[in-house]
């Protein structure tokens, strides 16, 4: 083989090529990324991910967001929306304010409990102390108000007739201010209605209550007997009686029922005095023993 490396014999070969100018470098011994560098990169992914979670996390959450919803199913039942309430319609005869005044009576049956409506038509309400003579032409409606006390025979709880105050005392919630002819029925502990009936010759007085803004209000009466409630139903005043024994809480239930807002008990059973008087002047009594003695601080609310 000869040294001059253009001159090539015909038993020799020539390799053409580059020869790497460091031998070390080969492919098989290239340098690889370092451990540091790889742990690197993969936290860099999980932080990616940690940090794309949490943000759909708050997308779906926030308030307004949206949010997956299941797929329904066959037998799942539909969701519907609910109907709103039906607007409550007066009770009975619509009001005609040219009519002369008197009292109408609805008979309906609410849960098995019957109920006689007894609704004044243009007559005015007062209270009244002492029991009234039925036979004056003036008044259409007539229920026991007040209750008195079993020791002393005075009135029970804060009363007042025409601005002056006969009674004090908070014996019972439910109460009936009378103010300018306007009938207002609620339940408190206090209410300024007792001073305004006095500072504009109201009227004012206590009685259990039934009816709270549409719920019931237990009582602590558990016995049976007629029941009786004066009534406010969307404005309109009224007085339920029931024509059977019922308890307070089935009474009031029915009420409820109803669709009255407020109600507090008027002094019921069958031996509390008390008429009506329909259009045709008929009068009819709602004690089975009219002739009674009275009390002389007995209360009455009248429609006259």
């Amino acid at each position: 083989m000869t040294d001059n490396k253009n001159n090539i014999q015909d038993d020799e070969f020539r390799v053409i090529g580059r020869r790497p100018a460091n031998p070390a470098s080969t492919p098989s011994q290239a340098p690889k990324p370092d451990g540091k560098t790889g742990r690197r990169g993969v936290v860099g992914v999980v932080s990616l991910l940690i940090i794309l979670a949490i943000g759909l996390l708050i997308y779906f959450n926030w308030p307004g967001g949206k949010k997956p919803q299941p797929d329904p199913g066959v037998f799942d039942p539909v969701p519907t929306q609910k109907d709103p309430a039906p607007e409550k319609v007066a009770l009975g005869s619509p009001a005609d304010s040219l009519r002369a005044p008197y009292a109408e009576r609805i008979d309906t049956t609410i849960n098995d409990v019957r109920l006689a409506i007894y609704i004044p038509h243009n007559a005015a309400p007062r209270l009244s102390v002492g029991a009234p003579d039925a036979q004056t032409r003036k008044a259409f409606l007539a229920f026991q108000a007040a209750d008195i006390r079993a020791d002393n025979r005075k009135i029970l709880g804060a009363f007042v007739l025409k601005g002056k105050p006969l009674a004090w005392g908070l014996s019972k919630k439910g109460y009936c201010a009378i103010i300018d002819g306007k009938v207002t029925i609620g339940t408190a502990e206090n209410s300024p209605l007792f001073e305004e009936a006095t500072e504009k010759e109201g009227y004012f007085f206590r009685q259990y209550p039934l009816v709270d803004r549409g719920t019931l209000v237990e009582s602590e009466l558990k016995n049976k007997t007629m029941r009786k409630a004066l009534c406010d139903r969307d404005g309109q005043v009224f007085v339920a009686v029931s024509q059977t024994d019922e308890s307070m809480h089935d009474f009031a239930q029915a009420l409820v029922d109803l669709g009255v807002d407020n109600a507090i008990y008027l002094v019921g059973s069958h031996s509390a005095f008390g008429w009506w008087r329909n259009e045709a002047g008929e009068i009819e009594y709602f004690s089975q023993d009219k002739h009674r003695a009275s009390f002389r601080n007995e209360s009455y609310i009248i429609w006259e």
